[in-house]
């Protein structure tokens, strides 16, 4: 199953109530909250706030969008994680995404990408504790900026709660970016969904249809349960959400049934 939901960064300056108004509206089934905007790392009353309101609305919480990135002093790290993992606990996100650091996978030093690698294995022992898995971000300017790299690092943690997410690199046409999500399976658990093009330009999924549809069928003929969140919109207009959430049941249900033939 492919669960059609909504990523609470999609619309950062509006309140949690609101976030969640706009999901009902739009009869998406859960929400990815972010750390950065509506659930502050560290603040269990936010987040058990955002859980009982997510859930009292009918819907489920998806993840936790943390922005824990494995870097800065021992110290730093530590406190980082710890908030992190309270939020996560009192949210009851069953998954927590995460960054492979800040600099790309070619540029980091190799001294620094044993540190994050550690620092990832001891975080996800930690999450599995508490029966949460970790989902790296898929993106640029990290050491999952391409798939090659994405997978050594998810190789090189070797922890089953360990997984990546998955979305088109900006600038990446169709063809490619459906390369990646082939490869990556079945070792990705959410999706991310937008359409930008040709590089960070906010269109409508509906432009975009012949990629989401190949997407979802891919993930179908999988057979994995998901989560595909819409992350961005064009102009960030909540009236379009709407329009947006039809387009990606749409989607799902073209991508699923052209998987289910593609599988037999």
């Amino acid at each position: 199953m492919i669960r059609p939901g909504l990523c609470s960064v999609t619309f950062r300056d509006l309140d949690v109530e609101s976030v969640i108004g706009h999901a009902v509206a739009a009869e998406l089934e859960c929400i990815e909250w972010a750390g950065d905007a509506h659930v502050p790392p560290g603040d269990p009353a936010a987040a058990r706030r955002a859980r009982e309101l997510t859930e009292q609305a009918g819907l489920a919480v998806a993840s936790y969008g943390s922005y824990l990135r494995f870097e800065g002093s021992d110290e730093e790290f530590r406190t980082a994680a710890d908030g992190v993992l309270m939020s996560a606990q009192e949210l009851g996100a069953p998954r927590i995404r995460v960054w492979a650091g800040s600099t790309g996978s070619a540029d980091v030093p190799a001294e620094d990408r044993v540190q994050i690698i550690r620092r990832i294995q001891r975080f996800a022992d930690r999450t599995a504790e508490h029966g949460i898995d970790v989902g790296l971000e898929f993106h640029g300017r990290t050491l999952t900026d391409e798939i090659g790299s994405t997978l050594h690092l998810l190789d090189e943690v070797d922890r089953i709660n360990v997984l990546s997410y998955w979305q088109p690199h900006q600038g990446m046409d169709a063809p490619e970016a459906l390369e990646t999500l082939r490869q990556v399976l079945p070792r990705t658990s959410t999706i991310h969904v937008f359409s930008w093009w040709p590089t960070h330009e906010r269109l409508a999924l509906s432009e975009r249809a012949a990629l989401w549809r190949d997407a979802f069928a891919i993930l179908a003929a999988e057979g994995s349960d998901r989560d595909a969140l819409l992350e961005f919109l064009p102009g960030d207009d909540p009236a379009l959400l709407r329009r947006e959430a039809d387009a990606l049941r749409s989607l799902i249900a073209a991508g699923t049934s052209f998987g289910a033939e593609a599988a037999r």
